[in-house]
């Protein structure tokens, strides 16, 4: 059996928020190759995804559970991320970055009901909403900097840009896996 501890959780949930503050501005980019009704059938899949997962909440509203798909969601953006600093800038990959996107976000609603129910207390989630902010808007700040620092240095092509920064994401992104799993305990 598994249990949640709540300090190294939180912890988690900044560096998490962190991350999303950093890659938000960065979409945009890399979305740029793909066409409109990719995402109107992106948004179909999504909803049936977050359907389908609602229906499995009797079963995986449980620490077990959220652990797992927990660790899988930040997988599969490590993933995503490692393969766009390895590919070519192409109609190819930024459709893969759309789909590894995808696949987590399917599992968004279901993530938020879960780690409301357990950590149970007002305070413990006072506390998480709270850090969530300050990491998303930290990360919002540094993004800023950041692209305007290398743009100082002469990258200025969004592109560029935008590679860049992934290597600051996918050292953020290690930092959210490793607090991840020091956040659950396996008790007798």
């Amino acid at each position: 059996m598994l249990t949640l501890l709540p300090e190294w959780f939180i912890r988690y949930k900044f560096f998490n928020s962190l991350f999303l503050g950093l890659s938000v501005g960065a979409i945009f980019t890399l979305y740029a190759p793909l066409k409109p009704s990719v995402y109107s059938l992106g948004g179909v899949v999504l909803a049936l995804g977050m359907l389908f997962i609602a229906r499995l909440y009797h079963t995986i509203l449980n620490t077990k559970w959220f652990f797992r798909i927990s660790l899988f969601v930040e997988i599969i953006l490590l993933l995503a991320m490692l393969y766009f600093l390895s590919s070519p800038y192409t109609y190819q990959t930024a459709l893969i970055i759309y789909i590894g996107y995808q696949i987590t976000f399917v599992f968004g609603s279901y993530l938020v009901r879960a780690e409301t129910l357990l950590l149970k207390t007002d305070i413990l989630l006072t506390r998480l909403d709270t850090v969530k902010q300050l990491g998303y808007l930290l990360g919002m700040g540094v993004s800023y900097l950041f692209y305007k620092i290398i743009a100082h240095y002469g990258i200025v092509s969004n592109q560029n840009q935008v590679y860049f920064l992934h290597f600051l994401l996918v050292g953020i992104e290690i930092v959210v896996i490793l607090l991840i799993l020091k956040s659950f305990k396996r008790v007798q």
